[in-house]
C-alpha cells in the first residue's frame, strides 16, 4: 500500500463531514445512537434536535436531486474487487444506462457501486452517489460526480426510491438484499408504479428465486405474481431495455432534460 493510500486507510465519513488521520474518533454512528434505546434518559432532551438534523438531510437530498431527471438505482456488493467479473458487469451497466440517457444512482461506495459510477462517468452520464455514515467505509468513490453522504439510512433510502425509476441489482450481501426486498415491498404494495427490478447474474440469484418459489410461495406467504416483479438476466442490454420501456410508460412525452 502506498504512503498516500495508507494515509487514507482510516478516513471516516460522519454525514457530510470527513475525518482523516488524527481527527478520526472511534465511536457509534448517528443511526446507532438514534435507534439504541439503552442508556440514560437524556434522549428526552436530545431527540427533538435530532429531528432537525433528519429534516436537514431530507432538505439537502431533495434540493440536490430535484432536477436529476430519469435515473436508475444500481445496487451491488461493496466487496466486489476490480478484477472480478461482477465488477466488469457493473461498469457495463453504468455505461449503458448513461448511454440511454439515465442518471445512475448508487450507494457511492466501493466495489460494484464504484464500477457502476465509473461506467456512467466515463460515458459522460450523470453519476450519483448516496453514501451513508459507516464505521468501516471512508466515503464516496472517486467516480461520483454528485454525492450526498447521509447519517440516517431511512433518509438515504427515501432518496433512492424517490429519484430512481427502477433498480438493477448486482450480486451482493445483506445491504443489497435489504435494498432489493424494500423495492419489492414497495412494488407489491403499490407504493411505486412502473418500477422494473432486474437481477443481474442468473447463477447468483437463481437459488434465492428457487427458495421463494418452492418455499415462500408454496406456503402461501406470497402470490405467484409477486415473483413476476423481478426479471433475472445475464444480458446488460436486456436490463437497460426494460428500464427504457418503463421510462416510456412513465413519461410518454420526451423525458425532461437534465441540467448540464
Amino acid at each position: 500500500m502506498s504512503d498516500r493510500a495508507s494515509e487514507h486507510a482510516t478516513d471516516r465519513m460522519k454525514g457530510p463531514v470527513i475525518e482523516r488521520r488524527g481527527q478520526v474518533r472511534e465511536g457509534s454512528t448517528t443511526d446507532q445512537r438514534l435507534l439504541d434505546s439503552r442508556g440514560p434518559t437524556d434522549w428526552v432532551h436530545t431527540d427533538p434536535w435530532r429531528v432537525l438534523r433528519i429534516q436537514a438531510e431530507f432538505v439537502e437530498g431533495f434540493g440536490a436531486l430535484a432536477e436529476l431527471g430519469p435515473a436508475i438505482g444500481v445496487f451491488g456488493s461493496a466487496r466486489t474487487q476490480p478484477d472480478h467479473p461482477h465488477y466488469a458487469v457493473a461498469e457495463q451497466v453504468g455505461r449503458k444506462l448513461a448511454e440511454a440517457d439515465f442518471a445512475v444512482i448508487t450507494g457511492g461506495g466501493p466495489g460494484a457501486m464504484e464500477a457502476a459510477n465509473k461506467g456512467a462517468c466515463e460515458a459522460g452520464g450523470v453519476s450519483v452517489g448516496l453514501g451513508i455514515e459507516l464505521p468501516f467505509e471512508a466515503g464516496l468513490n472517486q467516480w461520483v460526480d454528485k454525492g450526498i453522504n447521509f447519517r440516517y439510512f431511512f433518509a438515504r433510502k427515501t432518496m433512492f426510491v424517490k429519484y430512481a425509476q427502477g433498480f438493477v441489482v448486482l450480486p451482493g450481501g445483506l445491504g443489497t438484499f435489504d435494498e432489493l426486498f424494500e423495492a419489492l415491498t414497495l412494488v407489491q404494495t403499490q407504493k411505486v408504479t412502473s418500477f422494473p427490478i432486474v437481477l443481474m447474474g442468473t447463477a447468483y440469484w437463481q437459488g434465492l428465486l428457487d427458495w421463494m418459489r418452492e418455499t415462500v410461495l408454496a406456503e402461501g406467504k406470497i402470490n405467484a405474481k409477486d415473483l413476476d416483479m423481478m426479471v433475472v438476466t445475464d444480458d446488460v442490454d436486456e436490463a437497460v431495455g426494460l428500464m427504457v420501456a418503463a421510462r416510456a410508460n412513465r413519461w410518454p412525452t420526451p423525458s425532461p432534460k437534465r441540467p448540464e
